[in-house]
């Protein structure tokens, strides 16, 4: 920081003193603006250019006494909204007309195609490349303006004039900054002098110490190690493993207020969070007018055969190897894998006793002379304790479970015929 010391008001006629220091220029005071208006046109047709005029109000003609032209920052400022405007459509442009596959993925664009509309359209991008034509000329302006200006300016020797506080109230004033090339102290002060002016005071400027005070030192340090806290926390997070969820500062729909499949809900009167199907809805295309594929009925009755009619149902390897993969999922926990009813929730449940009906063995005669839509119907819809599964299991995976249990009935009771001659040797 540099330290000004002003020269005190000497009289017109008075020799300018030596004084220790760099010259920094020299302030005139004038009484009136036309007085300031005058001055300025002298000064400027003596050939200066570094100089200003100050007053504590707006003075019309001014500018014109200075002979100040016009500004280069509405260039700037127009350069700054056609680079927005530019920005604007090409980055629409870009993200949704391209696609460079040859580009990381986070750098290619998003050129879908909705509804067959066109994958640009200019109209629609409008809003957008007007709000970057603002952004960018508003940047642009403050911008150019503190550079222009060279703001921002903590110091200059001339705000340590005593004088020169007036000019925020009732002063009016002329600075000449002493690097003009025709500034010479003597000269320029006759100049002034003539100019009428009841005060002259040349701005000496007396170099110190380059470096801050200490308090703003230690300040300035306390707040840079304050400011390296935040990056460091966030970087023992993104590098640290925990049982915490994530903070989300903008939850948006990150994390929503809702029940989960198959647990309690007090809101309804069931106690239950998944809601049954609304009787007598259809959903928009759930018609399902096959009733023997999505209902296992034929004529009003329960179908005894299959619905081979239907591409889905093929009774191959593969079609049983899928029911038997399904019948593991949700039915051998109860029915168990052979289907005699002796599964890991049955035989728990009948070790802590209570209410349990132990399910179903399904080689039983009964359950083997029951037609397949019969099986089917109660898959979907369930049986006396057992819960449907028809929001659960797709109807061609309900048949792959029908024809995976015939297999089983007819594995426990086999007769010597159903077993190839080439194999019935292995038989013990």
């Amino acid at each position: 920081m540099n330290e000004a010391v002003m020269a005190n008001a000497e009289p017109a006629s008075a020799a300018p003193q030596q004084r220790q220091g760099r010259v920094c220029g020299m302030i005139a005071e004038f009484e009136s603006p036309g007085e300031l208006i005058r001055a300025c046109e002298r000064v400027r047709e003596a050939g200066y250019k570094l100089f200003d005029a100050h007053s504590p109000h707006p003075v019309h003609g001014i500018d014109r006494a200075i002979g100040i032209r016009m500004t280069v920052l509405p260039w700037i400022v127009m350069i700054g909204g056609v680079t927005g405007c530019a920005t604007g459509l090409l980055l629409q442009w870009y993200t949704n007309a391209v696609n460079i596959r040859l580009l990381p993925t986070f750098l290619q664009g998003y050129n879908y195609l909705v509804s067959g509309k066109p994958y640009f359209s200019l109209p629609a991008n409008i809003p957008v490349i007007f709000e970057l034509t603002v952004l960018f000329s508003a940047i642009t302006a403050v911008v150019a303006m503190l550079v222009l200006n060279n703001l921002p300016l903590f110091y200059n020797p001339i705000f340590r004039s005593e004088r020169f506080r007036k000019a925020t109230t009732d002063g009016y004033f002329i600075s000449v900054d002493a690097r003009d090339r025709k500034f010479d102290e003597s000269a320029t002060r006759e100049l002034m002098d003539s100019l009428g002016s009841p005060h002259v005071e040349t701005i000496v400027d007396f170099p110190s110490s380059s470096l801050p005070p200490a308090w703003i030192r230690a300040t300035t340090a306390v707040i840079a190690f304050l400011l390296l806290i935040p990056p460091f926390v966030i970087w023992r997070a993104w590098n640290a493993k925990t049982d915490k969820p994530r903070i989300h500062l903008i939850r948006d729909m990150d994390a929503q207020d809702k029940y989960k499949s198959q647990v309690a809900a007090p809101l309804f009167a069931d106690g239950r969070a998944m809601r049954p199907i609304e009787p007598g809805t259809v959903a928009v295309g759930e018609l399902l007018e096959d009733d023997h594929y999505y209902r296992g009925l034929a004529n009003g009755t329960f179908a005894s055969t299959f619905p081979l009619h239907r591409e889905e149902i093929t009774l191959d390897v593969a079609f049983l190897q899928r029911g038997r993969e399904r019948f593991n999922v949700y039915c051998a926990p109860c029915h168990g894998r052979d289907g005699s009813g002796g599964g890991m929730v049955a035989v728990r449940a009948a070790e802590l006793g209570g209410g349990w009906v132990p399910p179903a063995n399904l080689n039983d005669k009964q359950i083997r002379e029951r037609p397949n839509g019969h099986l089917f119907n109660t898959i979907t819809n369930g049986i006396r304790t057992m819960p449907p599964y028809g929001s659960r299991i797709p109807p061609a995976d309900r048949w792959a479970i029908v024809a995976y249990v015939r297999a089983l009935q007819r594995s426990n009771h086999a007769l010597l015929e159903d077993v190839p001659p080439e194999h019935r040797s292995e038989l013990r």
